[in-house]
């Protein structure tokens, strides 16, 4: 296990990897330095990048846990450009498309908030059908800042 702090414009970010992929990024001010590695390395650049206000250019590796469900939303929200928004109908509706079975706004939701990749899996660009803010698992207070940080107009 390797884990890394990152000192972002707006808190400290917690980074972990098994050394092939990331398998956490989430705000954690108590978060601290201890092994890196080549992923956790490549992850900090994009972050830069990314809070440079400039498209990363780097591709880090991912490893997803949850269902499979959890998984489907998490690989459609991956999906939202830099400076876009999608609603938990939207999302609801591209898996129902996909799968044939009808999807609930509220599971999409519940899998939003179950994404233990922040930032990465862009959750924050995850708004009602009326571009209202909706919960984010570190706070609104970060999800507006990074929606800021992109351009995202939304409703508070």
């Amino acid at each position: 296990m390797f884990a890394q702090a990152y000192d972002s414009p707006i808190g400290r970010i917690k980074l972990v990897s098994d050394g092939e992929a990331i398998t956490q990024l989430c705000f954690d001010e108590n978060a601290s330095n201890q092994k890196t590695c080549p992923v956790l390395e490549k992850a900090k650049l994009w972050l830069d990048e990314y809070f440079a206000l400039k498209k990363p250019t780097q591709t880090v590796a991912l490893k997803l846990s949850g269902t499979e469900f959890q998984t489907k939303v998490w690989q459609i929200v991956q999906r939202i450009g830099y400076g876009e928004s999608k609603s938990y109908i939207e999302i609801a509706k591209e898996l129902a498309r996909a799968t044939g079975k009808l999807v609930s706004p509220r599971a999409v939701g519940r899998a939003v908030g179950a994404n233990k990749i922040a930032i990465l899996i862009p959750c924050h660009r995850v708004l009602s059908s009326k571009t209202k803010l909706t919960g984010y698992a570190w706070g609104l207070d970060k999800k507006m800042a990074l929606l800021n940080l992109e351009g995202v107009a939304y409703k508070s």
